[in-house]
């Protein structure tokens, strides 16, 4: 494996316990208990994943998720002993992967971070690998709106749209079944892999992060409209 893993978390018991099984799967951890150390070791290193507490003596993991987002797209989980909606929302309407609630098993944990890698990779996988031939191009073109599955691609109008993978997985989804209503325990499903929850807003946030990069208008988007009480659909 080797992909480095970037661990930030004031709680050092906490941050040490992650970077023991981190290690023992294979990863390298560079693991900061502030977010200007952390933001330091994004700037100089290649970062695979980061997983990132709420609660930091300088900045909050909200701040930090931010200040990275700005330049970064590779998977963040966020962590926290904070389990209320509007803090899980939040954090995924500004760009988390995944969401994680304190006290967790680190074996839940190393899980969640192999699955984000495993689709981080699978779509910014570029063709031309000497081990493979290169994948034939799955793109979709809506109006303007073009999406490849082959190389991770987004774009609006020839403006290129930069996508976490998460939110790319579920505009693909989306787009790949253009003119079909999709439910959010069905985006839920294909994008997460993992049994949908009636009070599971984890979708609606990253549709709300989605209308905000395409520059939806949110009384009347033109791509992605949602069906009162039954899901999403590009038309």
């Amino acid at each position: 494996m080797n992909e480095r893993i970037l661990v930030v978390d004031d709680e050092r018991d906490i941050a040490d316990l992650l970077e023991v099984y981190l290690n023992n799967d294979g990863f390298q951890v560079r693991k900061f208990y502030n977010a200007a150390d952390a933001l330091a070791c994004v700037e100089r290193e290649d970062i695979a994943l980061a997983l990132l507490d709420v609660m930091l003596p300088d900045m909050d993991g909200f701040g930090l998720l931010r200040a990275i987002r700005e330049k970064h797209y590779f998977p963040i989980i966020m962590l926290t002993a904070r389990i209320a909606d509007g803090d899980k929302i939040m954090g995924l309407t500004l760009g988390a992967d995944d969401y994680i609630t304190k006290p967790f098993n680190p074996l839940e944990v190393t899980a969640r971070v192999k699955t984000q890698l495993r689709r981080y990779t699978q779509y910014n996988r570029r063709p031309g690998g000497e081990e493979s031939a290169p994948p034939p191009a799955l793109e979709r073109d809506v109006r303007g709106l073009v999406i490849n599955k082959s190389t991770h691609h987004c774009s609006l109008y020839g403006q290129e749209i930069a996508l976490t993978p998460i939110e790319f997985s579920i505009l693909w989804e989306l787009c790949q079944r253009q003119g079909q209503v999709v439910s959010s325990e069905e985006l839920f499903e294909a994008v997460w892999g993992e049994k949908f929850l009636d009070n599971n807003n984890t979708v609606m946030a990253h549709i709300a992060r989605l209308r905000e990069k395409l520059h939806e208008p949110p009384r009347k988007p033109k791509f992605i409209k949602t069906v009162w009480g039954v899901g999403y659909t590009i038309e």
